[in-house]
């Protein structure tokens, strides 16, 4: 008979059973349920509701659970539909029907609501620790190659030359931010629901600020109604990691064409890559590109459960059981992605032949030579004009700017010399970027120090 049954007079439906059990998926809940349960039960007891010896026992049996279930060996049966009656009905295998005492002033709706806000306080500190890992390596990496030049791309095309360091660490603030994101949700997801019954409160004299101390709850739900139906926080999450996977989306992209042979700037570690079952010359970057695909299922789970929430009337529905298994597939794709980011960031090798073999060859430098002409009193417009032809003379010669003779450059402007060569040196043209937030090596220097302040002061 279910734990609920007593107004029932015929068996569950084996396919409602199968359809309505959560146990699959929101076992992986079990310690935070006991962990919220050992509060509730000391909180009963300090009230009156259990004698101290009721505690005891319950308390016992509940650390018992606790060990079967971190070394697996804990019975989860489908019939009992959900992580709490499992527990619950473990315990009464332990001690016997004192074990129904411990549902006292409480319901499976702010017990599942205690249960994913104990979850994902956790969640979003280890995704803060992986966070800072990948950070950190971003910042370890832009050192180790800070006298690399990179050619940086508007719409995909050639623009202007910039440190590989200065590259890297546009995503180090990418990141940045989505860590700043994430704690920020901490502080919704710091907030007790449990002891506000099903919906309207629990007729006991429960004393809710006591469990939220026991449990390191920061604050607590002021409207019982509100506690039980809240996703808000699940929300934040599902956002945050949606923005952060787009990140690494684009890192990801970026690893992808760097690799290909058509580019060819840098090479992953072949641990981190796969080959192909037919062409043995194949080094595939296969972790990016997954990272790239995956990141398609974390936005759809953040449309999933709004589209769950959007019409709920308050306060707690069924529906709300589907809330977790896209949070736990999201969790289960974000953090290893963070992981295996880091080990791809910290291993990498920067091919510098096939890098100065590229920027010899293109017209990057042209900006520069615009601006030295406004230098010289030519009107913007009318540089960037000049510049214009010449860079479709040396196109049509076979030529790049360094290599067109000077006297080309004079049809259209007498007065130029060769100093328009030193202008196009592509060291010159990333050390004379020194405005803040510029990729010249003194600015970068000092964004890797702005970098290290705030990892040091990260956690």
């Amino acid at each position: 008979m279910k734990l609920w049954g007593g107004r029932f007079t015929e068996a569950t439906h084996h396919l409602v059973e199968t359809y309505t059990a959560s146990i699959s998926f929101d076992k992986r809940l079990a310690v935070a349920d006991v962990t919220g349960s050992l509060a509730h039960v000391q909180m009963l007891a300090s009230v009156g509701v259990l004698t101290n010896s009721e505690a005891e026992t319950i308390q016992s049996g509940l650390q018992e659970i606790v060990e079967e279930i971190k070394t697996d060996n804990f019975p989860y049966r489908i019939e009992d539909e959900d992580i709490h009656m499992n527990i619950e009905r473990r315990l009464t295998e332990k001690i016997g029907p004192l074990a129904g005492k411990l549902h006292t002033a409480r319901s499976r709706n702010d017990q599942v609501a205690l249960d994913m806000h104990l979850y994902m306080r956790e969640v979003l500190q280890t995704i803060l620790n992986e966070l800072h890992l990948l950070m950190q390596a971003l910042v370890t990496t832009a050192e180790e190659y800070l006298d690399v030049i990179f050619p940086g791309y508007t719409h995909l095309q050639r623009a202007q030359p910039v440190l590989f360091a200065h590259h890297l660490l546009a995503y180090f603030w990418m990141f940045q931010r989505d860590a700043h994101r994430f704690r920020d949700a901490l502080k919704r997801t710091d907030c007790l629901p449990l002891g506000t019954g099903a919906l309207a409160g629990t007729t006991f004299p429960v004393n809710r600020q006591q469990v939220a101390e026991i449990l390191g709850f920061s604050t607590v739900y002021p409207n019982s109604m509100d506690a039980v139906s809240d996703r808000d926080y699940l929300l934040e999450f599902l956002s945050h990691a949606s923005i952060c996977m787009m990140h690494l989306s684009r890192l990801a992209e970026e690893m992808i064409l760097w690799t290909s042979e058509e580019f060819g700037y840098i090479e992953l570690a072949d641990r981190y890559c796969t080959g192909s079952s037919m062409m043995p010359q194949k080094k595939n970057p296969d972790v990016p590109e997954l990272v790239r695909g995956k990141t398609g299922r974390v936005y759809g789970h953040l449309i999933g459960l709004l589209t769950v929430l959007k019409g709920l009337p308050l306060a707690y529905n069924k529906d709300l059981q589907e809330d977790k298994e896209g949070i736990f597939d999201t969790i289960d794709t974000l953090i290893p992605a963070l992981q295996l980011f880091t080990g791809i960031i910290s291993t990498l090798s920067v091919r510098r032949d096939r890098l100065q073999k590229a920027l010899s060859r293109d017209f990057s430098a042209a900006t520069d030579v615009a601006d030295e002409l406004v230098r010289m009193g030519i009107p913007f417009r009318q540089a960037h004009a000049l510049v214009g032809k010449w860079v479709q003379r040396a196109l049509e010669q076979g030529l790049t700017l360094a290599t067109l003779p000077l006297e080309e450059y004079q049809k259209d402007c007498p007065e130029l010399d060769d100093r328009v060569f030193e202008w196009l040196d592509i060291r010159r043209v990333v050390e004379a970027r020194t405005s803040y937030g510029g990729t010249a090596t003194v600015a970068v220097k000092q964004q890797l120090l702005e970098a290290k302040a705030t990892l040091q002061s990260f956690l």
